[in-house]
């Protein structure tokens, strides 16, 4: 079955980074376009960044020049760098994969707290 975990998060000053990880499995990953969602108490999750099955990346403008995803194939890890992060990242963060057919599948999410 599809399972996708993620791992990465932690407590981080304002300015710093954090890289985090999502291992999947139970699908071709290579063939898939990967995404991470973030969600905040009480708010619904929004999608921070995606990066197609060929590589290619979209952001949502509040990460724009400072979140970075990647992904290697070879693992079947998709990456989100975080870089330069403020207060208002603070979040869980989720992997999440749709697959036509097959279905939408989360991750369990991180939590990433950074402290102003």
């Amino acid at each position: 079955q599809v399972q996708l975990v993620e791992s990465g998060g932690g407590l981080v000053q304002a300015g710093g980074s954090l890289r985090l990880s999502c291992a999947a499995s139970g699908f071709i990953f290579s063939s898939n376009a990967m995404n991470w969602y973030r969600q905040v108490p009480g708010k619904q999750r929004d999608l921070v960044a995606s990066i197609s099955s060929g590589g290619s990346p979209n952001y949502a403008n509040s990460v724009k020049g400072r979140f970075t995803i990647s992904r290697d194939n070879a693992k079947n890890t998709v990456y989100l760098q975080m870089n330069s992060l403020k207060a208002e990242d603070t979040a869980v963060y989720y992997c999440n994969v749709r697959r036509s057919p097959g279905g939408e599948y989360w991750g369990q999410g991180t939590q990433v707290t950074v402290s102003s």
